[in-house]
C-alpha cells in the first residue's frame, strides 16, 4: 500500500493528465471515469461512487450521499467541474472524512485552465 503523500501525487499526478487530455467544459462524471481509469492503469484500487451512510443514533441510515472516488480505501477524491469552488465543497469533503475516520482528501475542479488551480488538499483533524 502506498504512502498517503505518494497516493495523492499519484492521484493528482493522474487527474492532471485527464485534463491535458481533455480540457475543461466536460461533465463532473466524464472527469471521474476517465480518472478511475488512469489510477487503475497505475495498478491503484479505486471504487467509484461509494455510498456513505450515516450513523445516527447506532442507527446505519442510508441518505443517499456518495464519494466519486475512495483510492486504496484511504484516500476520498471529490471532483467538481463548476465554476469556482466554494466553501460547501471542501464542507463536503471534509464530512465525508469525518463520516469514513480518514485523514486526507483531494478536492479536484476540472473546470480551470491549469488544474492545479483547481487542486486544494484537505485534511480532517478529527
Amino acid at each position: 500500500m502506498k504512502e498517503l503523500r505518494d497516493l495523492s501525487g499519484s492521484v493528482i499526478g493522474a487527474a492532471i493528465i485527464v485534463h491535458r487530455e481533455l480540457g475543461p467544459g466536460l461533465l463532473e462524471s466524464t472527469y471521474e471515469h476517465c480518472l478511475a481509469y488512469e489510477l487503475r492503469g497505475q495498478g491503484l484500487q479505486v471504487q467509484r461512487q461509494v455510498e456513505q451512510p450515516v450513523f445516527y443514533k447506532g442507527v446505519e441510515i442510508s441518505c443517499g450521499y456518495r464519494l466519486d472516488l475512495l483510492v486504496e480505501e484511504q484516500l476520498i477524491v471529490e471532483l467538481k467541474a463548476v465554476p469556482e469552488l466554494l466553501p460547501i465543497h471542501k464542507a463536503q469533503i471534509l464530512t465525508y472524512l469525518k463520516l469514513r475516520q480518514l485523514r486526507f482528501g483531494l478536492l479536484i475542479n476540472f473546470n480551470v485552465p491549469l488544474l492545479k488551480q483547481g487542486i486544494q488538499r484537505v485534511v480532517n483533524g478529527y
